[in-house]
């Protein structure tokens, strides 16, 4: 009698609790698309009454900024952290986050300062063409090491993150969120039962209502981040005026990470280990370019550029698969005594992939 492969299908098929794809964490640029080109930096200065695109003007208008920011924290005591060089950011601030989420209140946890090279505009003097005549100025975009305020947040929908605010023009902004946060307090205001992980994490183990639970995660999008924007725009001081958002002045949001996870959870961890060995045995083929396509939907041609690789890490008995392709990473792994898979889609780029403004 001829004996049938066992596939993944057939491991998964009655054996798993909770099957849910969520985004995760959320990284957005802010930037300004009406200031990119010097042409835009003249027109800009002149909007805000300058006819003389001097550099002093942009770094009296930064100073402007820091001093807002001083002001801001001083009038509502939160306390300003300058961040290390080798400092974890996040392990840095998370007392900060503990403690205002201890309040029920949304604000500001902790301001963080540190030191970045950033893309701003630089300008240089020109040549005086004539005496007593005037300098001119041509300004190009250059990496500078430049101040970052780093807003630690706490907020009534998606929990922690933060929003960065480069202090030097054209003031680019980055924003992280969770996805996975902003989904159990949507599910506790729903009156659905969640299990996270573990305590504080940012997963699932169990709910009252699978497909409760999956119709908020699909919910979040776009418009959601847009919300959370403008309300910590209209807290926060800011190096942009609502005069200048009038003036066709202000960020437009794109993605420059994003992850997306889908977990399953298991009634058993041998089938949750068995359904494990079966994917990283299927995943070894990754590094085929003929198995590239079936997963990115692009043929790989002898002029296609960029890396095709997996790699399998282990430690102890627990494996963690990554698979890369440019800029893309999917990874694999187990938690919570292997009774959980969890799979995470990571697409990082640079660019309006994705507007949310």
């Amino acid at each position: 009698m001829a004996k049938r492969l066992i596939t993944v299908n057939d491991i998964l098929a009655g054996h798993v609790s909770l099957d849910v794809a969520c985004l995760d964490r959320i990284y957005l640029n802010g930037y300004l698309p009406t200031v990119q080109v010097p042409g835009q930096v003249v027109q800009f200065l002149q909007h805000r009454g300058f006819p003389i695109p001097s550099p002093a003007v942009v770094e009296k208008m930064g100073t402007g900024f820091r001093d807002a920011v001083k002001t801001f924290a001083e009038v509502n005591h939160i306390p300003v952290v300058r961040f290390g060089k080798n400092d974890r950011k996040l392990s840095v601030m998370q007392p900060h986050l503990d403690r205002q989420a201890a309040t029920g209140r949304a604000g500001v946890a902790a301001i963080g300062v540190a030191q970045e090279f950033q893309r701003v505009f630089t300008a240089a003097t020109g040549a005086v063409r004539a005496e007593g005549g005037a300098p001119h100025f041509s300004w190009g975009k250059a990496d500078r090491r430049v101040t970052a305020y780093y807003f630690y947040l706490w907020d009534e929908d998606f929990g922690p993150g933060f929003i960065k605010i480069c202090a030097y023009f054209p003031y680019p902004i980055k924003i992280w969120l969770n996805g996975h946060h902003w989904t159990q307090r949507q599910a506790a205001q729903a009156g659905i039962g969640v299990t996270p992980l573990a305590a504080g994490s940012n997963s699932f183990a169990g709910t009252t209502d699978p497909a409760g639970l999956q119709a908020i995660c699909d919910r979040l999008g776009p418009s959601t981040i847009t919300v959370f924007a403008e309300r910590w725009w209209a807290r926060l001081p800011l190096p942009l005026t609502p005069a200048d958002r009038k003036a066709g002045y202000w960020w437009d949001l794109s993605m420059r990470q994003v992850e997306v996870s889908r977990t399953l959870v298991f009634d058993r961890p041998a089938n949750g280990r068995l359904f494990f060995d079966a994917l990283v045995t299927d995943n070894l083929d990754v590094g085929r370019p003929d198995q590239i396509e079936l997963i990115f939907g692009r043929r790989v041609l002898p002029s296609t550029t960029g890396v095709f690789a997996t790699r399998v890490v282990t430690r102890g008995v627990d494996v963690t698969v990554n698979a890369f392709y440019r800029h893309s990473r999917v990874k694999q792994y187990f938690k919570l005594r292997h009774e959980v898979a969890r799979c995470e889609w990571t697409r990082r780029q640079e660019g309006r992939l994705m507007s949310v403004a």
